[in-house]
């Protein structure tokens, strides 16, 4: 048997359940082809942004009863950013149904993506003279009312596509799957069509390796036969990549079909095909680890670094200097406390932090801070929980010694340490440590006491280092308040 196929059963009036299933699922269909989710999605884009333009210019002439409410520049207005959106979204493969699924990548995407819009807009305009031809009060209101429009459409997005997958509501595709005799990986990927819109129909498993060419054949004989005449729309192929001249010759045999097919690769040898890569000449380079920033992508990871944190000291200056008298007052010793940490490279730098305790460790033995830790000073317990004694930090984003984001630095002490239990630990040092970092928006502050939270740290600031983007340290940037609030294990 080469084919895999369930045995037919009967239900109670003698007819095969296969078939009740089947017309069951074709009765509580929707009327949408799941190839026709990125064209839905790009018009619900369109429909929300001139929405929400023409609310935009309504509310906001509402306080002003002398100004007249235009409604054809929102709609040009509109026009305009839904064409620059739209397209930037489409570019980035935004619209395709398996990224809709993906909602923290969309709200990332979208957000980077609207403010670039804006910008581009607004040199645009400005280029042309023309900017005061639209309302500056309009546009700010648009700008918020929009993306926060444009999230909330993609969380529905996302409900529909889960809700109609799970239970089969959308017209998929019909498609042939073939895969190898003996992975390990054929229900999860026959799990994985199912759950971005195929229907696999019948499911034909490859010879063993080392199979003479006649088994081959007969699979695929099997195969057309089937396939000619039935309502199938592509061929799938599962296989592992190592017999690629097999694999290759099953798909020159396959040609005579008038339908695409496509090769999944499956096994350990899959891995090379999830690794960035690019052209060297003819050739094609993979990526086994992400290299260091671009020029580009280093100078605007630092421009933002500049701009953020110099804002961010101007407007907490008060703040900052009522913190440092109040550590002053409250016990005796200096406001700042300096400590050796370990930065880019390996390269050891000074970090600054408001004092909140009784001492001033620095060396190769130390103490990690624990709840209710004897060494806290009255104020320093708050300023710890919450994370204020680590803004003097933005001092350090200005220096370059740190930046907003990335892995967070740990004392000198700490790092020999967790080096020797961690493997992979020192490749965090291959970009430079931040004032928060994606470990952190995902609960990991505090004092490290095991092994396992160290590990979970560690698997998380690899993680953003192999994927950094703009899009990304901006996304932590926003989410690192809400961590604030939570002040969860931080003491």
């Amino acid at each position: 048997m080469h084919y895999v196929d369930q045995p037919e059963t009967l239900d109670r009036n003698g007819m095969p359940t296969a078939l009740l299933a089947e017309r069951q699922v074709q009765a509580r269909k929707w009327p949408v082809h799941y190839a026709a989710v990125e064209p839905f999605a790009i018009a619900a884009d369109i429909a929300t942004i001139t929405t929400s333009s023409v609310l935009s210019g309504f509310l906001y002439h509402l306080q002003d009863a002398a100004g007249a409410n235009d409604v054809s520049k929102s709609v040009g207005l509109a026009i305009l950013v839904s064409a620059l959106f739209v397209s930037l979204m489409k570019i980035r493969g935004m619209y395709r149904p398996a990224e809709l699924l993906i909602l923290p990548r969309q709200v990332r995407a979208t957000c980077l993506t609207w403010v670039t819009a804006f910008l581009v807009l607004a040199g645009a305009l400005f280029a042309l003279k023309i900017g005061s031809e639209f309302s500056r009060g309009t546009s700010v209101v648009f700008a918020l009312l929009g993306l926060s429009a444009l999230i909330i459409n993609r969380r529905i997005t996302e409900y529909l596509l889960v809700k109609g997958l799970a239970e089969k509501r959308f017209s998929g595709r019909n498609i042939v799957l073939i895969t190898d005799e003996d992975s390990k990986d054929n229900a999860g990927l026959t799990q994985l069509l199912t759950d971005t819109g195929f229907r696999v129909k019948r499911h034909f498993l490859l010879p063993e390796p080392g199979a003479g060419p006649d088994q081959r054949q007969r699979i695929v004989t099997s195969v057309i036969d089937y396939v000619r005449g039935s309502d199938i729309e592509e061929i799938v192929v599962g296989a592992n990549p190592d017999p690629w001249s097999d694999l290759r010759t099953l798909g020159a045999e396959l040609r005579v079909l008038p339908f695409p097919v496509s090769f999944v690769p499956v096994g350990t040898a899959s891995e090379m095909f999830k690794r960035p890569r690019r052209e060297i000449g003819s050739a094609v380079c993979i990526e086994l680890h992400r290299g260091l920033m671009s020029p580009v992508e280093h100078a605007t990871k630092r421009l933002m670094d500049v701009l953020l944190a110099g804002l961010a000291l101007t407007l907490l200056s008060p703040l900052l200097m009522l913190v440092a008298i109040a550590i002053r007052l409250d016990s005796p010793g200096p406001a700042l406390f300096r400590q050796q940490r370990c930065g880019f490279n390996g390269r050891a730098f000074q970090i600054f932090k408001f004092r909140t305790m009784s001492v001033l460790e620095d060396g190769p033995s130390l103490i990690q801070a624990k709840l209710g830790d004897s060494r806290f000073t009255r104020i320093g317990a708050w300023l710890r929980r919450t994370s204020i004694d680590e803004l003097p930090q933005l001092l350090n984003v200005l220096n370059g010694s740190m930046s907003l984001v990335g892995p967070r630095p740990h004392a000198l002490a700490h790092d020999n340490e967790f080096d020797k239990l961690v493997r992979n630990y020192a490749f965090r040092r291959r970009v430079k440590p931040g004032l928060t970092g994606w470990a952190q928006v995902h609960g990991c502050r505090g004092p490290t006491p095991t092994r396992a939270s160290i590990e979970q740290r560690v698997e998380f600031d690899l993680w953003y280092i192999d994927n950094w983007s703009l899009s990304l340290d901006i996304a932590i940037l926003l989410r690192t308040p809400l961590e604030l609030i939570r002040g969860d294990n931080a003491y």
